[in-house]
Protein backbone atom coordinates (compact mmCIF):
# COMPACT_ATOMS: atom_id res chain seq x y z
CA UNK A 1 0.00 0.00 0.00
CA UNK A 2 1.24 3.15 -1.17
CA UNK A 3 2.45 5.76 2.09
CA UNK A 4 -0.64 8.77 2.38
CA UNK A 5 0.16 12.30 2.62
CA UNK A 6 -2.40 15.89 3.75
CA UNK A 7 -0.98 18.88 3.14
CA UNK A 8 -2.03 22.00 5.39
CA UNK A 9 -2.02 25.25 4.11
CA UNK A 10 -2.02 28.80 5.44
CA UNK A 11 -1.63 32.20 3.83
CA UNK A 12 -2.10 33.71 0.69
CA UNK A 13 -3.17 32.23 -2.90
CA UNK A 14 0.91 31.83 -3.86
CA UNK A 15 1.15 29.32 -0.28
CA UNK A 16 -1.94 27.23 -2.33
CA UNK A 17 -0.29 27.57 -5.56
CA UNK A 18 2.41 26.05 -3.95
CA UNK A 19 0.77 23.02 -2.09
CA UNK A 20 -0.78 22.28 -5.43
CA UNK A 21 2.49 22.02 -7.02
CA UNK A 22 3.62 19.90 -3.75
CA UNK A 23 1.19 17.71 -3.79
CA UNK A 24 1.95 16.56 -8.02
CA UNK A 25 5.78 16.29 -6.75
CA UNK A 26 4.65 13.93 -3.99
CA UNK A 27 2.19 12.01 -6.03
CA UNK A 28 4.98 11.63 -8.85
CA UNK A 29 6.98 10.29 -6.16
CA UNK A 30 4.68 7.92 -5.24
CA UNK A 31 2.44 9.04 -2.48
CA UNK A 32 -1.18 9.34 -1.97
CA UNK A 33 -3.47 12.09 -0.84
CA UNK A 34 -5.53 11.34 2.20
CA UNK A 35 -8.34 13.49 4.01
CA UNK A 36 -7.43 11.99 7.09
CA UNK A 37 -4.52 14.15 8.71
CA UNK A 38 -4.31 11.67 11.30
CA UNK A 39 -3.65 8.76 10.16
CA UNK A 40 -1.47 10.02 7.15
CA UNK A 41 2.09 9.12 7.10
CA UNK A 42 3.27 12.18 5.57
CA UNK A 43 1.70 16.11 7.12
CA UNK A 44 3.38 18.83 5.53
CA UNK A 45 2.73 22.21 7.22
CA UNK A 46 2.94 25.06 4.58
CA UNK A 47 3.22 28.00 6.14
CA UNK A 48 2.78 31.83 6.18
CA UNK A 49 4.36 34.62 8.13
CA UNK A 50 2.74 37.81 7.04
CA UNK A 51 1.01 38.06 10.47
CA UNK A 52 1.75 36.90 13.98
CA UNK A 53 -1.47 35.21 14.39
CA UNK A 54 -0.90 33.24 11.48
CA UNK A 55 2.64 32.15 13.05
CA UNK A 56 1.06 31.03 16.34
CA UNK A 57 -1.94 29.33 14.85
CA UNK A 58 0.99 26.95 13.03
CA UNK A 59 2.95 26.26 16.10
CA UNK A 60 -0.31 25.69 17.74
CA UNK A 61 -1.69 22.71 15.52
CA UNK A 62 1.96 21.77 15.00
CA UNK A 63 2.37 20.82 18.69
CA UNK A 64 -1.11 18.91 18.56
CA UNK A 65 0.82 16.58 16.68
CA UNK A 66 3.99 15.74 18.22
CA UNK A 67 1.86 12.86 20.82
CA UNK A 68 0.59 11.37 17.11
CA UNK A 69 4.59 11.40 15.81
CA UNK A 70 5.97 9.60 19.04
CA UNK A 71 3.32 6.93 18.94
CA UNK A 72 3.91 6.62 14.97
CA UNK A 73 8.04 6.16 14.28
CA UNK A 74 6.95 6.08 10.50
CA UNK A 75 5.44 9.05 10.27
CA UNK A 76 6.95 11.90 8.76
CA UNK A 77 6.34 15.69 9.34
CA UNK A 78 7.33 18.80 7.26
CA UNK A 79 7.54 22.49 7.55
CA UNK A 80 7.70 24.51 4.20
CA UNK A 81 6.78 27.98 2.76
CA UNK A 82 7.64 31.27 3.90
CA UNK A 83 7.85 30.85 7.93
CA UNK A 84 9.99 28.18 7.48
CA UNK A 85 11.74 30.11 5.04
CA UNK A 86 12.79 33.20 7.88
CA UNK A 87 12.67 30.50 11.13
CA UNK A 88 13.91 27.17 10.02
CA UNK A 89 16.52 26.69 12.44
CA UNK A 90 14.02 27.69 15.13
CA UNK A 91 11.49 25.49 14.12
CA UNK A 92 13.65 22.61 14.63
CA UNK A 93 14.45 23.95 17.52
CA UNK A 94 10.95 25.01 19.16
CA UNK A 95 9.17 21.29 17.44
CA UNK A 96 11.81 18.39 17.86
CA UNK A 97 9.59 15.52 15.99
CA UNK A 98 9.87 17.82 12.88
CA UNK A 99 11.14 15.53 10.28
CA UNK A 100 12.19 17.72 7.25
CA UNK A 101 12.23 22.12 6.91
CA UNK A 102 12.38 23.82 3.87
CA UNK A 103 11.91 27.39 2.46
CA UNK A 104 10.16 28.74 -0.06
CA UNK A 105 13.33 28.70 -2.78
CA UNK A 106 12.84 24.78 -3.15
CA UNK A 107 10.01 23.39 -2.79
CA UNK A 108 10.68 20.86 -5.94
CA UNK A 109 13.27 19.45 -3.79
CA UNK A 110 11.05 18.33 -0.68
CA UNK A 111 10.62 14.99 -2.14
CA UNK A 112 14.08 13.95 -1.77
CA UNK A 113 14.46 15.86 1.74
CA UNK A 114 11.92 14.12 2.80
CA UNK A 115 13.59 10.16 1.66
CA UNK A 116 16.73 11.84 2.86
CA UNK A 117 15.58 12.60 6.50
CA UNK A 118 14.29 9.09 7.03
CA UNK A 119 17.31 7.17 7.15
CA UNK A 120 19.71 10.27 8.55
CA UNK A 121 17.38 11.86 10.12
CA UNK A 122 16.52 15.43 10.56
CA UNK A 123 16.90 17.81 8.06
CA UNK A 124 16.66 21.91 7.51
CA UNK A 125 17.60 23.03 3.80
CA UNK A 126 16.88 27.04 3.43
CA UNK A 127 18.24 28.64 0.42
CA UNK A 128 19.20 32.30 -0.07
CA UNK A 129 18.47 32.09 -3.67
CA UNK A 130 16.44 29.26 -6.08
CA UNK A 131 17.55 25.96 -6.64
CA UNK A 132 18.57 24.84 -10.36
CA UNK A 133 15.36 22.64 -11.00
CA UNK A 134 13.59 25.61 -8.92
CA UNK A 135 14.63 28.12 -12.06
CA UNK A 136 14.10 25.41 -14.70
CA UNK A 137 10.74 24.13 -13.12
CA UNK A 138 9.37 26.62 -11.98
CA UNK A 139 5.63 26.42 -12.07
CA UNK A 140 5.08 22.66 -12.27
CA UNK A 141 2.02 23.07 -13.30
CA UNK A 142 0.36 20.61 -15.21
CA UNK A 143 1.45 18.20 -12.63
CA UNK A 144 -0.14 19.95 -9.85
CA UNK A 145 -3.16 18.72 -7.96
CA UNK A 146 -5.77 21.08 -8.32
CA UNK A 147 -8.24 20.90 -5.40
CA UNK A 148 -10.94 21.96 -7.91
CA UNK A 149 -10.74 20.88 -11.99
CA UNK A 150 -11.95 23.93 -13.60
CA UNK A 151 -10.20 26.71 -12.02
CA UNK A 152 -6.23 27.36 -11.56
CA UNK A 153 -3.13 29.34 -10.23
CA UNK A 154 -0.48 30.45 -12.68
CA UNK A 155 2.50 31.76 -11.35
CA UNK A 156 4.03 34.40 -13.68
CA UNK A 157 6.59 35.88 -11.05
CA UNK A 158 7.80 34.94 -8.12
CA UNK A 159 9.43 37.61 -5.40
CA UNK A 160 8.87 41.09 -5.25
CA UNK A 161 11.25 44.35 -5.74
CA UNK A 162 9.16 46.77 -3.26
CA UNK A 163 9.98 47.65 0.54
CA UNK A 164 6.56 48.20 1.85
CA UNK A 165 8.20 48.70 6.02
CA UNK A 166 5.42 46.07 7.12
CA UNK A 167 6.02 43.68 4.94
CA UNK A 168 8.50 40.85 4.81
CA UNK A 169 7.75 39.43 1.52
CA UNK A 170 10.77 40.30 -0.47
CA UNK A 171 12.83 38.40 2.92
CA UNK A 172 11.21 34.98 1.96
CA UNK A 173 10.20 35.29 -1.43
CA UNK A 174 13.30 37.43 -2.58
CA UNK A 175 13.56 39.63 -5.74
CA UNK A 176 11.51 39.76 -8.68
CA UNK A 177 11.64 37.02 -11.34
CA UNK A 178 9.49 37.27 -14.33
CA UNK A 179 8.37 33.71 -16.10
CA UNK A 180 9.03 34.00 -19.41
CA UNK A 181 5.82 35.47 -21.63
CA UNK A 182 5.27 32.46 -23.77
CA UNK A 183 5.76 30.30 -21.28
CA UNK A 184 2.78 31.44 -19.35
CA UNK A 185 0.74 31.29 -22.16
CA UNK A 186 1.69 27.95 -23.02
CA UNK A 187 0.88 26.68 -19.64
CA UNK A 188 -2.77 28.23 -19.92
CA UNK A 189 -3.32 26.59 -23.17
CA UNK A 190 -2.62 23.63 -21.56
CA UNK A 191 -4.79 23.66 -18.39
CA UNK A 192 -7.47 24.89 -21.09
CA UNK A 193 -7.17 21.53 -22.75
CA UNK A 194 -7.50 19.86 -19.20
CA UNK A 195 -10.76 21.68 -18.99
CA UNK A 196 -9.46 24.73 -16.93
CA UNK A 197 -12.33 27.98 -17.86
CA UNK A 198 -10.95 30.13 -15.49
CA UNK A 199 -7.59 31.47 -14.74
CA UNK A 200 -5.81 33.44 -11.16
CA UNK A 201 -2.44 34.87 -12.81
CA UNK A 202 -0.51 35.10 -9.42
CA UNK A 203 2.31 37.57 -8.38
CA UNK A 204 3.29 39.77 -5.44
CA UNK A 205 2.95 42.90 -7.81
CA UNK A 206 1.44 41.35 -11.57
CA UNK A 207 1.96 45.11 -12.57
CA UNK A 208 5.20 44.60 -12.34
CA UNK A 209 5.50 41.72 -14.84
CA UNK A 210 8.09 41.21 -17.16
CA UNK A 211 10.33 44.50 -15.89
CA UNK A 212 13.53 42.01 -15.59
CA UNK A 213 13.11 40.56 -19.18
CA UNK A 214 12.72 44.13 -20.93
CA UNK A 215 12.11 47.85 -20.26
CA UNK A 216 10.31 48.47 -23.60
CA UNK A 217 7.07 48.27 -23.14
CA UNK A 218 4.20 46.99 -20.59
CA UNK A 219 4.18 43.39 -20.50
CA UNK A 220 1.97 42.63 -18.11
CA UNK A 221 -0.90 43.95 -20.24
CA UNK A 222 -0.15 42.04 -23.23
CA UNK A 223 -0.09 39.17 -20.95
CA UNK A 224 -3.61 40.03 -20.13
CA UNK A 225 -4.90 40.27 -23.71
CA UNK A 226 -2.61 36.53 -24.31
CA UNK A 227 -4.20 34.77 -21.85
CA UNK A 228 -7.54 36.24 -22.67
CA UNK A 229 -7.25 35.11 -26.22
CA UNK A 230 -6.57 31.44 -24.92
CA UNK A 231 -9.36 29.27 -26.26
CA UNK A 232 -11.34 27.70 -23.68
CA UNK A 233 -10.59 30.15 -21.32
CA UNK A 234 -14.09 32.08 -20.00
CA UNK A 235 -12.58 33.96 -17.32
CA UNK A 236 -8.98 35.59 -16.24
CA UNK A 237 -8.68 37.36 -13.33
CA UNK A 238 -5.13 38.72 -11.39
CA UNK A 239 -3.69 39.24 -8.19
CA UNK A 240 -1.97 41.41 -6.29
CA UNK A 241 -1.52 45.05 -8.74
CA UNK A 242 0.19 47.72 -6.82
CA UNK A 243 -1.33 51.15 -7.27
CA UNK A 244 2.05 52.78 -7.91
CA UNK A 245 2.08 50.73 -10.99
CA UNK A 246 -1.14 50.25 -12.26
CA UNK A 247 -0.64 51.69 -15.70
CA UNK A 248 -3.06 52.70 -18.17
CA UNK A 249 -2.43 50.12 -20.36
CA UNK A 250 -3.46 47.62 -17.71
CA UNK A 251 -6.72 49.29 -17.77
CA UNK A 252 -7.20 49.24 -21.09
CA UNK A 253 -6.41 45.51 -21.61
CA UNK A 254 -8.95 44.88 -18.40
CA UNK A 255 -11.51 46.73 -20.51
CA UNK A 256 -10.99 45.30 -23.75
CA UNK A 257 -10.39 41.66 -23.17
CA UNK A 258 -13.95 39.94 -22.97
CA UNK A 259 -12.57 37.55 -20.43
CA UNK A 260 -10.87 39.45 -18.04
CA UNK A 261 -13.26 40.07 -15.07
CA UNK A 262 -14.50 43.14 -14.00
CA UNK A 263 -12.76 42.87 -10.94
CA UNK A 264 -9.55 44.97 -9.37
CA UNK A 265 -8.30 44.21 -6.09
CA UNK A 266 -6.58 47.78 -5.11
CA UNK A 267 -4.72 47.11 -1.86
CA UNK A 268 -5.20 50.67 -0.09
CA UNK A 269 -3.30 49.98 2.98
CA UNK A 270 -3.91 53.32 4.84
CA UNK A 271 -5.71 56.58 3.49
CA UNK A 272 -3.07 58.57 5.33
CA UNK A 273 -0.32 60.47 2.93
CA UNK A 274 1.46 60.70 5.75
CA UNK A 275 0.64 56.72 7.27
CA UNK A 276 1.26 55.63 3.43
CA UNK A 277 4.90 57.71 3.61
CA UNK A 278 6.28 55.77 6.79
CA UNK A 279 4.67 52.37 4.87
CA UNK A 280 6.59 53.42 2.10
CA UNK A 281 4.07 52.73 -0.27
CA UNK A 282 4.98 55.28 -2.90
CA UNK A 283 1.48 56.72 -3.91
CA UNK A 284 -0.64 59.28 -1.94
CA UNK A 285 -4.29 59.01 -1.44
CA UNK A 286 -5.19 61.48 -4.12
CA UNK A 287 -2.80 59.42 -6.51
CA UNK A 288 -5.00 56.15 -5.32
CA UNK A 289 -8.27 57.58 -5.70
CA UNK A 290 -6.79 59.17 -9.61
CA UNK A 291 -6.35 55.77 -10.62
CA UNK A 292 -9.38 53.91 -8.64
CA UNK A 293 -11.53 56.59 -11.14
CA UNK A 294 -9.72 56.02 -14.31
CA UNK A 295 -10.28 52.45 -13.88
CA UNK A 296 -14.10 52.66 -12.93
CA UNK A 297 -14.10 55.46 -16.27
CA UNK A 298 -12.92 52.94 -18.67
CA UNK A 299 -14.24 49.15 -17.09
CA UNK A 300 -17.75 48.73 -17.13
CA UNK A 301 -19.13 46.95 -13.86
CA UNK A 302 -16.43 47.32 -12.21
CA UNK A 303 -16.34 46.04 -8.60
CA UNK A 304 -13.19 46.96 -6.68
CA UNK A 305 -12.19 45.26 -3.14
CA UNK A 306 -8.67 46.44 -0.80
CA UNK A 307 -6.59 45.64 1.41
CA UNK A 308 -6.47 48.13 4.81
CA UNK A 309 -4.01 48.06 7.95
CA UNK A 310 -5.28 49.72 11.21
CA UNK A 311 -3.17 50.33 13.58
CA UNK A 312 0.59 50.78 11.85
CA UNK A 313 2.80 52.65 14.01
CA UNK A 314 2.71 55.96 14.82
CA UNK A 315 -1.37 55.79 13.01
CA UNK A 316 -2.68 58.86 15.02
CA UNK A 317 -6.41 59.84 14.70
CA UNK A 318 -6.35 62.04 12.15
CA UNK A 319 -4.24 60.02 10.24
CA UNK A 320 -7.22 57.12 10.64
CA UNK A 321 -9.99 59.39 9.82
CA UNK A 322 -8.25 60.01 6.80
CA UNK A 323 -8.57 56.08 6.08
CA UNK A 324 -11.69 56.36 6.89
CA UNK A 325 -12.82 59.30 4.76
CA UNK A 326 -11.12 57.82 1.90
CA UNK A 327 -12.66 54.47 2.42
CA UNK A 328 -16.11 56.00 1.95
CA UNK A 329 -15.34 57.76 -1.39
CA UNK A 330 -13.74 54.31 -2.67
CA UNK A 331 -17.44 52.54 -2.18
CA UNK A 332 -15.14 49.43 -1.96
CA UNK A 333 -17.18 46.45 -2.65
CA UNK A 334 -15.23 44.62 0.03
CA UNK A 335 -12.01 44.93 1.72
CA UNK A 336 -9.99 43.00 3.78
CA UNK A 337 -8.83 44.53 6.94
CA UNK A 338 -6.25 44.01 8.90
CA UNK A 339 -4.31 45.20 12.27
CA UNK A 340 -0.89 46.15 12.38
CA UNK A 341 1.40 42.62 13.02
CA UNK A 342 4.92 43.75 13.48
CA UNK A 343 7.42 41.51 11.22
CA UNK A 344 10.54 40.68 12.71
CA UNK A 345 13.60 42.24 10.25
CA UNK A 346 11.33 44.53 8.73
CA UNK A 347 11.67 48.60 9.47
CA UNK A 348 8.20 48.57 10.87
CA UNK A 349 8.67 46.00 13.69
CA UNK A 350 11.40 48.44 14.80
CA UNK A 351 9.08 51.16 15.11
CA UNK A 352 8.23 49.86 18.83
CA UNK A 353 7.92 53.41 20.39
CA UNK A 354 5.25 54.16 18.38
CA UNK A 355 2.88 51.11 18.50
CA UNK A 356 -0.91 51.95 18.73
CA UNK A 357 -2.75 50.35 21.54
CA UNK A 358 -4.46 47.52 21.88
CA UNK A 359 -7.43 49.25 22.61
CA UNK A 360 -7.57 52.15 20.39
CA UNK A 361 -6.89 49.60 17.30
CA UNK A 362 -9.93 47.32 18.42
CA UNK A 363 -11.98 50.75 18.15
CA UNK A 364 -10.56 52.04 14.90
CA UNK A 365 -10.77 48.45 13.55
CA UNK A 366 -14.61 48.64 14.23
CA UNK A 367 -15.34 51.83 12.46
CA UNK A 368 -13.62 50.86 9.65
CA UNK A 369 -15.84 47.65 9.18
CA UNK A 370 -18.86 49.57 9.50
CA UNK A 371 -17.66 52.41 6.72
CA UNK A 372 -16.88 49.50 4.57
CA UNK A 373 -20.16 46.91 5.15
CA UNK A 374 -22.30 50.20 4.40
CA UNK A 375 -21.07 50.74 0.74
CA UNK A 376 -20.72 46.64 0.16
CA UNK A 377 -24.11 46.51 1.14
CA UNK A 378 -25.10 49.40 -0.87
CA UNK A 379 -23.34 48.05 -4.00
CA UNK A 380 -24.90 44.51 -3.66
CA UNK A 381 -28.34 46.04 -3.13
CA UNK A 382 -28.10 48.03 -6.36
CA UNK A 383 -27.57 44.37 -8.33
CA UNK A 384 -31.24 43.52 -7.09
CA UNK A 385 -33.55 42.13 -9.97
CA UNK A 386 -30.02 41.77 -12.39
CA UNK A 387 -29.45 38.63 -14.05
CA UNK A 388 -25.09 37.49 -13.13
CA UNK A 389 -23.40 34.78 -14.84
CA UNK A 390 -21.56 32.55 -11.77
CA UNK A 391 -19.73 29.64 -11.97
CA UNK A 392 -21.03 26.95 -9.37
CA UNK A 393 -18.32 26.48 -6.72
CA UNK A 394 -20.97 23.30 -5.00
CA UNK A 395 -23.18 22.91 -2.07
CA UNK A 396 -23.34 25.67 1.01
CA UNK A 397 -21.71 24.81 4.20
CA UNK A 398 -24.43 25.79 6.03
CA UNK A 399 -27.20 24.08 3.39
CA UNK A 400 -26.35 21.33 1.27
CA UNK A 401 -29.38 22.14 -0.69
CA UNK A 402 -27.91 25.58 -1.60
CA UNK A 403 -25.49 26.28 -3.82
CA UNK A 404 -22.77 29.03 -4.04
CA UNK A 405 -21.31 30.32 -7.49
CA UNK A 406 -18.89 33.67 -7.89
CA UNK A 407 -19.56 36.63 -10.30
CA UNK A 408 -17.36 37.83 -12.92
CA UNK A 409 -17.11 40.18 -10.21
CA UNK A 410 -15.61 37.76 -8.12
CA UNK A 411 -18.98 38.25 -5.42
CA UNK A 412 -20.39 35.23 -3.74
CA UNK A 413 -23.78 34.13 -4.88
CA UNK A 414 -26.20 31.63 -2.66
CA UNK A 415 -29.16 30.27 -4.39
CA UNK A 416 -30.98 26.94 -4.96
CA UNK A 417 -30.93 25.13 -7.83
CA UNK A 418 -34.61 23.89 -8.89
CA UNK A 419 -35.71 19.89 -8.55
CA UNK A 420 -33.69 17.71 -11.20
CA UNK A 421 -31.03 20.48 -11.97
CA UNK A 422 -27.78 18.39 -12.02
CA UNK A 423 -25.18 21.40 -11.69
CA UNK A 424 -21.73 19.68 -10.54
CA UNK A 425 -18.59 22.34 -9.39
CA UNK A 426 -17.31 24.00 -12.81
CA UNK A 427 -21.19 24.57 -14.21
CA UNK A 428 -21.67 28.13 -15.71
CA UNK A 429 -24.99 29.50 -15.14
CA UNK A 430 -26.86 32.70 -14.92
CA UNK A 431 -28.53 33.75 -11.79
CA UNK A 432 -31.50 36.13 -10.81
CA UNK A 433 -30.35 38.55 -7.55
CA UNK A 434 -33.05 38.73 -5.48
CA UNK A 435 -31.20 40.02 -1.99
CA UNK A 436 -28.38 41.38 -1.11
CA UNK A 437 -26.14 41.19 2.50
CA UNK A 438 -22.41 43.22 3.06
CA UNK A 439 -20.66 39.59 1.89
CA UNK A 440 -23.16 37.94 -0.35
CA UNK A 441 -25.77 38.07 -2.85
CA UNK A 442 -29.17 35.49 -2.82
CA UNK A 443 -30.67 34.70 -6.06
CA UNK A 444 -32.66 32.18 -8.19
CA UNK A 445 -31.12 30.07 -10.85
CA UNK A 446 -32.81 31.02 -14.49
CA UNK A 447 -30.71 28.98 -16.90
CA UNK A 448 -27.32 26.39 -16.94
CA UNK A 449 -25.31 27.90 -19.64
CA UNK A 450 -22.58 25.62 -19.66
CA UNK A 451 -20.26 22.69 -18.32
CA UNK A 452 -23.58 20.68 -16.40
CA UNK A 453 -24.64 17.49 -16.95
CA UNK A 454 -27.80 18.81 -17.75
CA UNK A 455 -28.79 22.03 -19.50
CA UNK A 456 -32.18 23.46 -18.19
CA UNK A 457 -34.17 26.73 -18.73
CA UNK A 458 -36.50 28.00 -16.19
CA UNK A 459 -39.27 30.61 -16.88
CA UNK A 460 -38.46 33.85 -14.88
CA UNK A 461 -39.81 37.41 -14.52
CA UNK A 462 -37.50 40.32 -13.46
CA UNK A 463 -38.43 42.30 -10.79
Amino acid sequence: MARTFHIRTYGCQMNEHDSERLAGLLMADGLEPTADIERADLVVFNTCCIRENADNKFFGHLGQFKALRESRPDMQIAVGGCLAQSDGEAIRRRAGHVDVVFGTHNLTRAPALLRRAATEGPVVEILDGPAPEEESDLPVALSAVRELSYTAWVTIQMGCDNSCAFCIVPQVRGPEVSRPFDEIVAEVTGLSGRGVTEVTLLGQNVNSYGRDLTRRRPLFASLLRAVGAVDGIRRVRYTSPHPKDLRPETISAMAETPSVCEHLHLPLQSGSDRVLSAMRRGYSAERYLQRLSAARAAITDLAVTTDIIVGFPGETDDDFERTLEVAAEAEYDSAYTFIFSPRPGTRAAAMTTSFVSDDVVAERFEKLRLVVERSALLRHEARIGRVEEVIVEGSSARDPAVLTGRTRQNKLVHFAPPDGAALEPGAYGEVLVTGAAPHHLRGELVRVTAGARARIRIPVSVR
